[in-house]
């Protein structure tokens, strides 16, 4: 895995009423297998090849989200946890250990996005980046754009450039979306996967039993479409 820096998005994974279909739906068409993870109480790790892209796991209860969530790295889950809480944030599950893969804590952002952080174990994250099948982009789309620059920036020390689209750099390095949306639009962050073509995957998606929330659309860096999966989980895929 590359060496990313605090912050960047490292690692993308399901939660989802029926993991084998979501296993079925996402290998036939990303590519991808899937193993589960001894312990891990039916979570498995998708892979490209012998590379770990991606997670999912069952979720278990009317509280549990039906989505992909954004991972994003730290050296300290602990610390993240209270730079959350200060910054306005909610902990919505407190800093625990994932068997030896590595730490791991669940947030939400003050305008009610979810999000993770991820201190590497024996995890590190995503193996392989900006690819056809892997993660390429992490997207915030929020009502509330200059209440989400103070708080990533409280706690990650991101920054974002002004605009009707605005990118988030850390470390001199752009890694990642904000988009400023109207309210009542829920506030959330959105996984999006190479493909080598948008058109193609999204036909793909809807005969395996995806809907399309966004048509295939191009745009200045490439083409882009926003699918729900058979289990209605949102997800985007991007053609650079």
């Amino acid at each position: 895995m590359t060496d990313f820096g605090h912050g960047t998005p490292v690692w993308a994974d399901l939660g989802t009423p029926d993991v084998a279909d979501a296993v079925r739906f996402y290998g036939l068409l990303f590519g991808w297998t899937a193993a589960q993870v001894p312990g891990g109480n039916g979570y498995a790790l998708f892979s490209l090849g012998d590379e770990p892209v991606a997670g999912v796991g069952p979720v278990r209860g009317l509280d549990d989200q039906n989505e992909w969530c954004t991972y994003l790295l730290t050296d300290d889950a602990d610390e993240s946890a209270r730079r959350v809480a200060a910054a306005g944030g909610t902990v919505e599950k407190p800093p625990y250990d994932v068997l030896t893969l590595g730490r791991t804590a669940a947030f939400l952002d003050p305008a009610g996005a979810e999000f993770s952080v991820w201190q590497p174990g024996d995890l590190p994250g995503a193996a392989v980046f900006n690819a056809p099948g892997a993660l390429t982009w992490n997207e915030l789309s929020t009502p509330d754009a200059e209440g989400a620059q103070r708080f990533y920036g409280d706690v990650f020390g991101w920054t974002a450039n002004p605009g009707d689209y605005r990118t988030w750099q850390s470390a001199g390095r752009q890694i990642g979306g904000l988009v400023p949306i109207d309210a009542p639009a829920p506030a959330r962050w959105m996984v999006y996967f190479g493909v080598a073509d948008c058109d193609a995957s999204t036909e793909r998606a809807i005969r395996l039993g995806a809907t399309v929330a966004v048509q295939p659309t191009d745009i200045p860096w490439g083409r882009f479409a926003t699918l729900n999966d058979p289990q209605g989980a949102f997800f985007s895929i991007f053609q650079g």
